[in-house]
């Protein structure tokens, strides 16, 4: 059953402080995306349990987590503080199938947080563009940014909940990079605070030349207007927080499962989960482990021909270990 849009617009006449659950708690919805891709890449199921799993622990927190594109009952929206997607994206993008853009249009009215990790950043501009712009400040534009497979080390982080206990880390993944910003934001690589509103570049790396040059993941590029700013640093993941109160953030990487294993990279999606919801960040950030053997966990079922990926799980996961 959903809940009317008219309860939501009543909700959100009221000043957002935070949706405490009966029992106390800040309300964390995650909504995992439906199957897509080879094994151990696009699992968002089993990251998202992962992560729902390393979050038990944490004071205060609730986490509802929810598979196949959306929530069984919209009910759950009613005292959640933040909703975060991680799935596949652009026109077949969760929040923007049926009524869900109206549905979230009317939480993030009542200051309700928003997450979108990795192919989630995607929108198209005259589909739920103008909305993640608004709510998560950027999204990823169909060849506006581009989508390499890339190693980028992340040396420095920003003062901020998010980056709390995170130590130096270097990582491949299908980082996104050239997000479209809100204009407000700039090129979304700088600490920029606007009326009420606030963007912290949270992952910053500069990308060599050669990852400019592409190929990128699809279309494989490469585009003159990327390769201009060679030099040029980029920000992969971001927060900020907006006029109507909320919090958002965005997270590019996420393609490669395995990449939960790495204790920097998982911790600072703890952390912005957490932070996103208006729980309390520990101060040495959200402390977790995740063996090999849970890696290879609730993975989704995928065709016999592509299984053979499997044989690189041993080799790939110490290689992001020593990480």
């Amino acid at each position: 059953m959903k809940i009317p849009i008219s309860i939501f617009a009543l909700f959100s006449l009221t000043t957002f402080s935070s949706a405490i659950t009966a029992d106390g708690k800040h309300k964390l919805v995650i909504i995992a995306g439906k199957p897509s891709h080879p094994p151990l890449q696009h699992e968002f199921r089993a990251g998202s349990l992962i992560l729902e799993k390393c979050l038990a622990e944490v004071p205060g927190l609730k986490v509802d987590r929810h598979d196949q594109g959306w929530v069984s009952d919209e009910s759950t929206f009613a005292d959640a503080d933040a909703v975060v997607i991680y799935s596949d994206g652009g026109a077949k993008h969760p929040a923007v199938q049926g009524d869900h853009l109206k549905t979230l249009t009317a939480l993030m009215a009542k200051g309700v947080g928003f997450g979108a990790m990795h192919y989630g950043v995607e929108v198209l501009a005259d589909n739920g563009g103008a909305e993640f712009k608004e709510w998560l400040g950027g999204h990823y534009e169909h060849q506006y940014s581009c989508n390499p497979m890339w190693e980028p080390r992340f040396d420095s982080f920003p003062t901020h909940p998010i980056t709390s206990g995170v130590l130096p880390f270097q990582i491949k993944d299908e980082w996104y990079m050239n997000m479209r910003f809100r204009p407000v934001f700039g090129d979304g690589t700088r600490v920029v605070t606007a009326g009420k509103s606030s963007f912290v570049p949270i992952l910053v790396a500069a990308p060599s030349d050669a990852t400019r040059d592409g190929p990128y993941v699809y279309p494989k590029g490469p585009y003159p207007h990327i390769q201009a700013e060679k030099g040029l640093s980029e920000a992969m993941m971001w927060a900020v927080e907006r006029e109507d109160g909320g919090r958002g953030f965005g997270f590019t990487g996420g393609h490669f499962h395995l990449n939960w294993g790495n204790d920097s990279f998982r911790k600072t999606v703890l952390n912005a989960l957490v932070w996103v919801a208006r729980g309390s960040v520990p101060s040495g950030g959200v402390a977790s482990a995740v063996s090999p053997e849970e890696l290879q966990q609730n993975l989704d079922p995928k065709e016999p021909k592509k299984a053979a990926a499997n044989l690189e799980i041993p080799k790939i996961f110490q290689r992001i270990a020593a990480h």
